[in-house]
This record gives structure tokens, C-alpha cells and sequence, in this order.
């Protein structure tokens, strides 16, 4: 790893209330950006001063300003409202095309080798490119075996592409109001049906959840070490009523008089108990050395 990734001054996972999310800013964990037009050190400064004309300086990879410009475009409405879905395929498309070189990073950077093993407990490191109150930018690095526990989005809209890796991804949709007999679901346990249960390797295609439906509640577990780009609007936002909230799965059987379905479709529903927050939620906040978008003009 040669440029190493510096210490945010605070912030949360994709606007997450950091009590809540469990951030640890000055953690040393680094990923490491591409050389090209990084300055690594203060005392070169100086010479890039008096060679400003000469030293080129890190463009805008066209993917990335694009997929900015247009969530400028997309996010625009009330923060509750839902993409159309001219613009979901829009920004998929977008995200569809993105190389991890877009964000500034590489498969031969040392945290991707497959021989990076992290002792202990392997932590998820995140970096904010852009955020503001309708939408934000985020990358998310987990290490080999590293998670992200199974979590909700509340009125969120959220696409994901995977830039690096291969993953395991689990996500439900709350089976609301009712139960599947037309019963109030209890406070303990929420029915819950399976959205996605597979393993997920880049490149492939951008994954979008809403607020009610596309697997709202997932978890992420990387099977060698990873990167995901997200675009999440609205933010997660405490005093707007988008804090975070963590579930436990348990397999689906029959409750309080439920009838009993058939193994086939039990497979497909199970019972989600809501949680503290995890351990293992915690992340480590870095600051973005990649390529940053720029505000369009008037």
C-alpha cells in the first residue's frame, strides 16, 4: 500500500449517527488509493507550487462526475420521495459501467491481494465522496471474512454496486402490516421475507433497494476482501427518523396460530428480531483520496 488513507474528523457510515453506528475515527486501518495525482507529503508542496503549470492534476473519471450530476438530478424532490424508474435505470446503467480506477482504487492495491489476511477481528472501513441532505457517495472496504451486520434503510433508496470482490449478501423485506394470517406482527418478532441469499463476485450488476421493498434489510459478508460503492438517499438521518436499526434472523415457523407453510415457502420467509447494535458493526471512517466530483456550473 502505497498512499495511505488519512482520519475523517468524525461523520457516520453514509450519514449514520455515529453513537449509533459505532465509528472509531483514527483507527489505523488504511486501503490505500492509486498513485496518480496524490500528494503524499507537505514537504513537496513547495515544488508543486513553483511546477504548477507543468504537474497534471487527477481528473474526473467521466463515470464518476456522471453518476454525481445525475444524483444531483435524481435526489432532488422531498427526501421521502422514490426514484422514478427511468432514473433507477438511469443511475444503474451509470453504476453498471463504474471500475473501481473511477474511485481511485485497483485490485493490485495491497488491501485487495487475496494474501491479506487481517488478525483478530476484521473490521469495515468507510469513506464519504459526497453528502448532502438528499443523497451521499459512500465506499464501503471489508476485509476477508469482515460484515456488515443485517441492518434496515428506513424511507431510503439505496444502489449498490460491488467495484471489488466477492461477497455473500442476505436481505428480507418486513412482511407488513400483517402477518401472513392477517395478524398484528408482535414486537419481539417481525415476518420477514428472504429477498436474496447468495454469493455476489465483481463485476456484476447494481443492486437497488426501496424503502419497503428489493431487500430494505441486509447484511454483507466478505469472502475475500472487498469494495462497494453506495448511493444512498436519502442519508441516514437520527432527527429526520432514519436511524439505523440491527435484526437477528431466526428460521421461519408457525406462531400464534398461524397456519403452517409448506417447506418450500418457509425457506423463503423467517422471523427478524431487532437488536442492539452489534459488535461487529463498528466501522473505521477514512478520508476519500480519489478522484472528487465537482458542483456543475449555472
Amino acid at each position: 500500500m502505497e498512499a495511505g488513507a488519512g482520519v475523517m474528523e468524525g461523520g457516520g457510515v453514509g450519514g449514520r449517527d455515529s453513537s449509533r453506528v459505532g465509528v472509531r475515527v483514527g483507527h489505523k486501518n488504511k486501503i490505500g488509493y492509486v498513485k496518480k495525482g496524490i500528494i503524499k507529503k507537505r514537504k513537496w508542496m513547495r515544488r508543486i507550487i513553483k511546477q504548477a503549470a507543468t504537474v497534471p492534476i487527477m481528473p474526473i473519471p467521466l463515470q464518476l462526475q456522471q453518476l454525481f450530476v445525475s444524483c444531483l438530478d435524481v435526489f432532488k424532490g422531498p427526501p421521502a420521495t422514490i426514484p422514478a424508474s427511468n432514473d433507477v435505470h438511469k443511475l444503474c446503467t451509470i453504476l453498471d459501467n463504474m471500475k473501481p480506477e473511477d474511485v481511485g482504487l485497483s485490485s493490485e492495491l495491497q488491501f485487495f491481494k487475496p494474501t491479506n489476511m487481517v488478525k483478530g477481528n476484521p473490521r469495515v472501513t468507510y469513506t464519504t465522496i459526497y453528502k448532502c441532505d438528499n443523497f451521499s457517495l459512500c465506499l464501503f472496504f471489508l476485509p476477508a471474512a469482515g460484515v456488515i451486520p443485517l441492518h434496515n434503510h428506513p424511507g431510503m433508496t439505496v444502489f449498490s454496486k460491488l467495484l471489488l470482490g466477492t461477497m455473500h449478501i442476505k436481505s428480507y423485506d418486513l412482511v407488513d402490516p400483517t402477518n401472513l394470517d392477517g395478524s398484528v406482527p408482535s414486537s419481539q418478532l417481525r415476518l420477514a421475507k428472504l429477498k436474496a441469499d447468495r454469493v455476489f463476485k465483481a463485476p456484476c450488476d447494481t443492486s437497488v433497494l426501496y424503502p419497503t421493498t428489493g431487500g430494505n434489510i441486509h447484511a454483507f459478508t466478505a469472502i475475500t476482501p472487498c469494495a462497494v460503492l453506495d448511493v444512498i438517499g436519502p442519508p441516514y438521518s437520527k432527527e429526520d427518523g432514519r436511524d439505523c436499526s440491527y435484526y437477528k434472523d431466526h428460521p421461519y415457523t408457525a406462531s400464534n396460530g398461524e397456519a403452517a407453510l409448506t417447506t418450500e415457502d418457509s425457506d423463503r420467509y423467517g422471523w427478524l428480531e431487532e437488536i442492539e447494535m452489534p459488535e461487529n458493526s463498528q466501522m473505521d471512517g477514512i478520508e476519500y483520496l480519489g478522484p472528487q466530483v465537482t458542483e456543475p456550473t449555472c
